[in-house]
């Protein structure tokens, strides 16, 4: 396609950045057993210190003997206090009818009372004894509640008194400053992977989906936003009423409320934000319906009634977050081109792997954004073309390679171990990239008409429900390996499991390649080589794709001179691209570049997406001429940074302070 949207319309770097983790951080994982990595079998037998496929080590709760299967909200934001508090009432099912205890994962939680009702007798509630359990600094704090001895007929509900404290890791207050508008603060929420307890106290586990609705009381004038259907709205009188009818995990329970105008991008479809982004949000993602169909083209029809976005303010720290509904955005994709909008076929094509189909434990994870990339791509592919699908895939190549150089073995599977670890560290390229050339490679054993029905069907099964890995290897025996003639193979199940459980890529795994990134080879390759003028580059006419694969490919001592030339002529300091810009930047700094200086600090000022950020700290702190000026930019940019973003870069700084003063 030679249209210039199409030229420029479409774009993926580094897919999992909507979490932006960097590989350092899997430094402490646990060696998987030994036994994994030298047959590269899935465990088949339960004993002491194996990985149980389904156990969630990540949460208190006991949905064997209790489950929630439906949430009651009736909360208030309190912007003084940065608190939300009311009540939650969970409907509960007895699956052990003997069971005497219903146990909720919480973080920092305040309760002030618990009650019991059955059905709608609200009026004669029933006092219940409960007591904080076990306290854990990753994942927070059991609370048990003691059950009436005799399970009656009918609906057990379970009411709760509480508010959430002030620095609850789920959710973000800001100041109006802090805001694109500058009229009213704003709240969010971020639940995954584990932070819904922390304002709420509920099950937070994948494996336990439930529905759910909501009463929200925010200050007047605001309008809040949830990840479910809108019953009603009285702006004036900051009172919401939501409802969700279909099951989902805790995790994409999501709220958010401030200042947000709404305007239709499609016929199921649209964009809240503040006013300042609101026009060019509308112009950015007026393809939604295009891609909509396309994912229903492919693996059946859209569940979820609407479709919509959320721009949220900078310093959201991921990319994007596929609540139902309801797909919360950062406002860096927003070029002014569709550029990036890569980002947001991702996010729906979570409507299907993820929200329809979810992970049933955090090492599951790959199941969700394994699928959810590949499934992006076919959606690229049939908006956009094939070519800017191969280019993106070589981008995901390159990442995943950088990655894998870095990543100790253990943290190279899909099904990774993560007990004893923070579950937002399963969050790298290996569940999204390698994960989505696993798909890839069976796709071509297959045949991409056999592998669509072999999903289709997937998704069609598996609806509504919580599943393993090992779930999926057992589903890919059965329906594709179990169905070739013996004359063709395919794939085998060895090496379906070498995937799967083992570090590194298969040898079997073919490396991808793009026509227009190869005549980009040759083009950096005279610039670098042969000294040719930077204007000869045939920049006007390169994608995202093309200008990304270029920088990311330079060498790292360039040198000042060839940036000059660079800078000049194609302006890349002063770009509104912000992918464009961190690759530019994250250049500069590895060369000295002093002309960046200002532009650098002013983008970690507005930028909190730690995908963009991160790296930029991280080459600044490794450098001693850079480290000052990224502690100073930092003390700068703290107030408006998230509290994962602020984690992350305050845990970088600690390491560069530790290796400074053993010398290394």
């Amino acid at each position: 396609m030679k249209t210039k949207r199409t030229k420029s319309s479409y774009s993926t770097f580094s897919i999992y950045d909507h979490m932006g983790l960097r590989p350092w951080m899997y430094a402490g994982l646990v060696l998987l057993l030994a036994v994994l990595a030298a047959c590269g079998s899935a465990p088949q037998r339960q004993h002491k210190g194996m990985v149980q496929p389904g156990v969630d080590y990540h949460s208190f709760a006991n949905p064997d003997e209790v489950r929630v299967r439906h949430i009651d909200l009736d909360l208030k934001a309190d912007f003084d206090n940065k608190t939300i508090g009311g009540t939650v009432t969970l409907t509960i099912d007895r699956l052990k009818p003997e069971a005497s205890t219903l146990i909720l994962d919480s973080r920092n939680l305040q309760v002030e009372n618990v009650e019991w009702f059955a059905g709608a007798n609200e009026e004669v509630a029933k006092p219940l004894e409960w007591h904080w359990g076990k306290t854990d600094p990753l994942l927070g704090t059991a609370l048990k509640i003691s059950l009436p001895e005799n399970s009656p007929a009918g609906e057990e509900k379970i009411r709760i008194s509480y508010h959430s404290d002030p620095q609850a890791t789920g959710l973000q207050w800001l100041d109006k400053q802090q805001t694109a508008s500058q009229t009213a603060p704003f709240v969010f929420s971020q639940n995954e992977a584990i932070h819904g307890r922390s304002w709420i106290p509920l099950q937070d586990t994948p494996q336990v989906r439930q529905t759910y609705h909501a009463k929200i009381r925010v200050p007047a004038g605001m309008k809040a936003v949830m990840s479910a259907k809108t019953v009603s709205g009285d702006r004036q009188q900051g009172l919401y009423e939501f409802d969700m009818p279909q099951a989902i995990p805790s995790y994409l329970i999501a709220l958010a409320a401030g200042d947000l105008k709404a305007r239709k991008i499609g016929p199921r479809s649209r964009v809240f934000a503040e006013k300042p982004y609101l026009k060019a949000a509308a112009e950015e993602f007026s393809d939604m319906e295009a891609m909509i169909q396309a994912g229903e083209k492919l693996y059946g029809p859209y569940q979820w009634g609407e479709y919509n976005l959320l721009i949220l303010p900078p310093s959201f720290p991921f990319g994007g977050m596929e609540n139902p509904r309801v797909s919360f955005i950062t406002p860096t994709v927003l070029a002014g081109d569709k550029s990036l909008v890569s980002l947001i076929a991702h996010e729906l094509a979570h409507s299907w792997s993820g929200n329809l189909v979810t992970n049933a434990t955090w090492r599951d994870l790959w199941l969700n954004e394994g699928f959810t990339t590949y499934f992006e791509s076919r959606i690229t592919e049939q908006v956009y073309g094939k070519e800017i699908a191969a280019m993106e895939r070589v981008l995901q190549w390159q990442s995943l390679e950088k990655e894998l150089q870095e990543l100790p073995p253990e943290a190279q599977l899909l099904a990774v171990d993560l007990r004893g670890h923070d579950p937002d560290d399963a969050f790298s390229d290996v569940p999204y990239v390698k994960g989505r050339f696993f798909l890839d490679r069976l796709e071509q054993a297959y045949g991409r008409s056999a592998f669509d029905v072999f999903l289709r069907k997937w998704f069609d099964q598996h609806a509504f429900e919580s599943v393993t890995t090992e779930g999926f290897v057992e589903f890919v025996q059965q329906n594709l390996l179990g169905t070739q003639p013996p004359h063709r193979t395919g794939i085998s199940m060895n090496e379906v499991r070498r995937w799967v459980y083992q570090p590194g890529m298969p040898h079997t795994f073919v490396k991808p390649t793009s026509k227009k990134l190869h005549e980009v080879d040759q083009w950096r390759d005279s610039f670098t080589k042969y000294n040719l003028p930077a204007e000869k580059l045939p920049g006007k006419a390169w994608s995202t794709q093309e200008w990304l694969y270029f920088l990311n490919n330079l060498p790292d001592a360039i040198g000042q001179e060839q940036l000059a030339r660079l800078d000049k002529v194609w302006r890349l300091t002063q770009s509104h691209n912000s992918e464009i810009a961190h690759s530019w930047l994250l250049l500069a700094i590895k060369n000295h570049y002093p002309a960046v200086t200002e532009r650098l600090q002013d983008y970690l000022q507005h930028i909190g997406r730690r995908k963009l950020v991160v790296p930029l700290y991280e080459a600044m702190l490794k450098d001693p001429q850079w480290r000052q000026q990224a502690l100073d930019i930092y003390q700068k940019a703290r107030p408006g940074y998230h509290h994962l973003t602020r984690m992350t870069v305050e845990n970088l700084i600690k390491k560069t302070a530790q290796a400074t003063d053993t010398g290394k």
